[in-house]
């Protein structure tokens, strides 16, 4: 029933609107709770981090009743942004001190106890409500993990300078205020024979180019006086989410470099939302208020057997992945 809903929503976006729909779908609609009966919790504005995110998260507060049903649902969503666990796994880490940087309800700190046998699991998190919920999972599963409860204000963790081997962080950093700060902190506890693994928010995506570029300003006319990156950050995690940037990868790149790591660019996970979106293409190039940008970047657009987007060889999604290590 649920990935009937899911394909059924996809479906209607497809075929589109003249109006906007009272909940425009955002990356967090594109992947429900487990549960139809779980509301998506309205937000005030003018909310600070932390307390953003103790309202939202990836799960929508979902408990889970089972191993079962939420190894399942770990899986189910991994499947809703394709080749996302090949660029981001969470097998590998045998014997290893692990940081899941913000771990939020624990879904990733699941993977890496159920698929790997790490020396320590250690998950950073702003938001209480966030890992009282991973507290539960993990417990769920039996999973030995220390939790951290930060400040995005000070990004410090309570870790020894070089004492961590890997460090996941998916969905984060383009939601600190200040990525540098983080960036240098990680790298103070990263061991220096050590990596990181980061997926961001990529400006080469059918996300920022065809769904915000598109359908939000011109077919729906939403954001439509905003530069297309502040549209961008209206769309994805909820219209008052404080902070979501988006970086072309070799932007995020010199970001990395400017804070002593060397990142190299895995690749992108395309959303299944942004799948279905494609077809959307041929309008948005004949519009002429597109921007020319977008025009250019839908034209180049290629296709691999599965009906999947590329852009300069990589998939054209928008959770782009990295690898970091200490230079």
């Amino acid at each position: 029933m649920l990935i009937r809903r899911v394909l059924s929503r996809l479906k209607r976006m497809v075929v589109g609107t003249k109006t906007a729909p009272n909940q425009p779908p955002t990356i967090v609609d594109a992947v429900p709770a487990p549960s139809a009966s779980q509301a998506v919790v309205e937000s005030p504005g003018n909310l600070s981090v932390g307390e953003y995110w103790t309202r939202h998260n990836v799960t929508l507060h979902h408990a889970f009743a089972s191993r079962e049903e939420s190894l399942d649902y770990f899986w189910w969503r991994c499947d809703q942004y394709f080749s996302y666990i090949d660029l981001m796994p969470v097998s590998g880490c045998d014997g290893q001190v692990v940081l899941d940087f913000g771990c939020g309800p624990g879904h990733d700190l699941v993977g890496f106890g159920t698929y790997s046998k790490p020396a320590r699991l250690y998950g950073y998190e702003l938001s209480s409500s966030s890992l009282r919920e991973a507290r539960a999972r993990l417990a769920l599963h039996g999973i030995d993990a220390e939790l951290i409860q930060g400040d995005a204000d000070r990004p410090t963790l309570p870790l020894a300078t070089g004492s961590v081997d890997f460090i996941h962080s998916s969905g984060v950093l383009h939601h600190v205020p200040d990525i540098d700060a983080c960036l240098q902190e990680l790298r103070r506890i990263l061991k220096q024979d050590g990596r990181m693994q980061v997926m961001v928010y990529n400006q080469d995506s059918i996300w920022y180019h065809l769904y915000v570029a598109y359908q939000w300003r011109l077919v729906w006319g939403k954001d439509a006086a905003l530069p297309l990156k502040d549209a961008f950050a209206r769309s994805t995690d909820g219209e008052d989410c404080p902070i979501a940037n988006v970086y072309a990868p070799a932007e995020f790149i010199q970001i990395c470099a400017r804070n002593g790591f060397e990142a190299t660019y895995r690749g992108a996970a395309v959303s299944m939302h942004e799948a279905g979106l494609a077809p959307l293409r041929f309008p948005a190039i004949q519009d002429r208020r597109m921007p020319v940008e977008s025009r250019k970047f839908l034209l180049g657009l290629e296709f691999d057997s599965r009906g999947l987007p590329l852009h300069n060889g990589k998939y054209a999604g928008i959770d782009a992945c990295f690898e970091l290590r200490k230079k």
